[in-house]
């Protein structure tokens, strides 16, 4: 037989094969095929099918253990672990201020009992603690205790706006001591049907109050000063910039908003014009640009509470794996609000070295007399071009220039979750990243980074210690930011740090002639530094956290780590359902590897969609 004729021979066979097959899929897709009034809500009956333990999950977290389904109907993600870690900590020492004002002792799970002390005290001395039979203490005597799972009537009191599986909710309640009640609220029906399964699951009904309202809503009807929520706590997917307006005004004088933001590609700069719209704010695409998210934040936080005389104070602002979080205070102040426009300030960035400058949007002048007048800053603080480089700047803010951490707090914090290290799982990194919060300069907006510095004059790059040794020895303060592992925020002026690296640079010459002369490299070492640099390594150059070795930044729990898919009924996210789901289509579509899918259809194209679709039809 000849080569052309077994060439056709193959050819009329492997199509025969083809045919025979699909008409057997088809077939038995008929055969199979659910009856559509037998169906719920759900799309394919192999889900009914399944035994209920494939169907859903338990999970366990802290204190709390929720039954979780297998479909994606609500959300969840493992890696915010941290998150919800941290939440309680705050919470706690927040219930220990507030609380403490009156009189309340809270009792925290693994802290020794403050009433122990007095095991140390001698016999005598017990007895003139301990009442006598029939003797009636008045009730102002005893210590009043508020203890995890109990409800205290002067508590706090707490709304979770977006709960979901009512997780971080049932954490509180099983964690954090002194609440009065917690209200676990979403809009999905399925999530509260599932809140209150769980609710009972960790037998905590008595203080989780499962709702099902939109959260907005819910804020809006709490605007009375006496039906208040002492905590808030925002964890949307993706931008909180809705409810905002609305928790401003829920929240209780002096009460705590904790808000979670996911939307880091508009907080990053990728989209200025969409982070306006939201937030009030031009973001900007900068090394920085995870700290000016959050100062983004703080700023529309202050914006939506100055609309009712409200201002609001941050305790702690935190930006960790691919979103951000602040706990802020609010208060009500006609005078701090007046104030409010001096605590923002637009940002003037060049586009070629990446110098910043902050332009304050108003000034505060206190007179002899002690009256405080308010009025616009002058400005601005940069020429057209970047002195530095020739290049022009953008224009990004306003952001928060103020403070955006309570240090006082923040060691409170840090000292309970040190001193109770198994109190949460993730205690290591809850440490390493306050201990790096309070190393860092407080009114030092925004940072630079190591490799920024040396990229920019295409130079080798210099170590942390030398950099911040140098920086020191010219008389500067630089501390880490927690929000970058390269971060080098400092008071320096932008024209000091250029002398330093021009320095660096005579050590470790770059070749001139392969600069262009318009380049900002070329710009920038054109000019001889007038600040002579030292390098010899100091020993407060490195800081304490980085000496401990603390885990400060986050490592890849699992494989595909961060951003879930957003929770949508019916959608299934195990491997098992995913196949089900395919299955039920009779013609699959071939699935392309990503270097093919971007290509033109080709042979190869070809021949791997044929191969995909005999083996899912095999």
């Amino acid at each position: 037989m000849s080569h052309a004729r077994i060439v056709l021979w193959l050819s009329l066979t492997l199509r025969s094969a083809r045919s025979l097959s699909r008409a057997q899929f088809m077939e038995g897709q008929r055969q199979g095929r659910p009856n559509p009034g037998a169906m719920g809500n759900d799309a394919g009956s192999q889900v009914e099918e399944r035994p209920p333990a494939a169907q859903e999950t338990i999970v366990t977290e802290g204190a709390a253990k929720i039954v979780f389904p297998c479909a994606n109907e609500v959300f969840y993600n493992p890696v915010q672990e941290f998150n919800r870690d941290l939440t309680c900590a705050v919470i706690t020492e927040f219930a220990r201020i507030q609380l403490g004002a009156k009189g309340i002792q809270i009792k925290v799970p693994g802290e020794e009992d403050i009433r122990k002390v007095a095991a140390d005290l001698s016999e005598q001395e017990k007895e003139k603690f301990e009442p006598k039979e029939g003797e009636n203490l008045v009730p102002g005597d005893q210590p009043r205790t508020a203890a995890v799972g109990e409800i205290c009537e002067e508590g706090l009191l707490v709304l979770e706006g977006l709960a979901a599986s009512g997780l971080r909710s049932i954490r509180f309640a099983r964690e954090v001591p002194g609440l009065q009640s917690v209200i676990a609220n979403d809009a999905s029906a399925r999530a509260v049907d599932l809140m209150r399964h769980n609710v009972q699951l960790n037998d905590v009904a008595h203080l989780v109050q499962p709702s099902q309202a939109d959260a907005r809503m819910l804020m809006y009807q709490h605007q009375k000063v006496s039906e208040r929520f002492d905590v808030i706590d925002l964890d949307p997917y993706g931008s909180p910039a809705p409810f905002l307006d609305a928790a401003v005004q829920a929240v209780s004088e002096g009460g705590l908003l904790c808000v979670t933001c996911t939307d880091m590609a508009v907080l990053g700069g990728n989209s200025g014009e969409t982070c306006y719209s939201k937030y009030g704010a031009m973001a900007l695409k900068s090394r920085a640009c995870h700290e000016m998210a959050l100062r983004i934040v703080l700023h529309s936080l202050d914006l939506h509470a100055n609309c009712y005389q409200r201002f609001v104070v941050p305790l702690l602002s935190i930006s960790a794996d691919f979103y951000v979080r602040v706990f802020v205070r609010v208060f009500t102040g006609q005078a701090h609000v007046k104030a409010s426009a001096s605590k923002q300030a637009l940002v003037f960035q060049c586009v070629g070295c990446g110098a910043f400058h902050l332009q304050r949007l108003g000034k505060v002048v206190t007179a002899s007399s002690g009256r405080v007048k308010f009025s616009a800053a002058c400005g601005p603080p940069v020429t057209p071009e970047c002195e530095h480089c020739g290049q022009r700047h953008q224009l990004g803010g306003p952001i928060w220039a103020e403070p955006i951490h309570d240090l006082d707090f923040v060691r409170r914090v840090l000292q309970a979750v040190s001193t109770n290290p198994c109190r949460f799982n993730t205690s290591e990194r809850i440490q390493g990243v306050l201990s790096v919060v309070t190393e860092e300069l407080l009114d030092v907006p925004l940072y630079y980074t190591l490799d920024q510095l040396s990229s920019t004059i295409h130079c080798n790059t210099p170590s942390l210690l030398h950099l911040r040794s140098a920086l020191l020895h010219a008389g500067f303060r630089v501390s880490l930011s927690h929000a970058c592992r390269n971060a080098v925020k400092t008071d320096a002026p932008a024209e000091a740090l250029w002398d330093i690296m021009r320095c660096w640079e005579k050590e470790c010459p770059v070749k001139r002639e392969r600069l262009s002369e318009t380049s900002p490299a070329f710009r920038i070492l054109s000019a001889e530094p007038r600040l002579q640099a030292n390098f010899t390594v100091r020993e407060d150059a490195n800081p304490s956290s980085r000496q401990r070795g603390l885990k400060r930044f986050q490592v890849n729990p699992e494989a595909n780590w961060g951003p879930r898919p957003r929770a949508r009924p019916g959608a299934l996210v195990t491997e098992e359902t995913s196949a089900a789901t395919h299955t039920t289509s009779p013609l699959p579509e071939p699935l392309l590897p990503p270097q093919m899918a971007r290509r033109p259809p080709t042979r190869a194209h070809q021949a791997w969609g044929h191969h995909w679709a005999m083996c899912r039809l095999s």
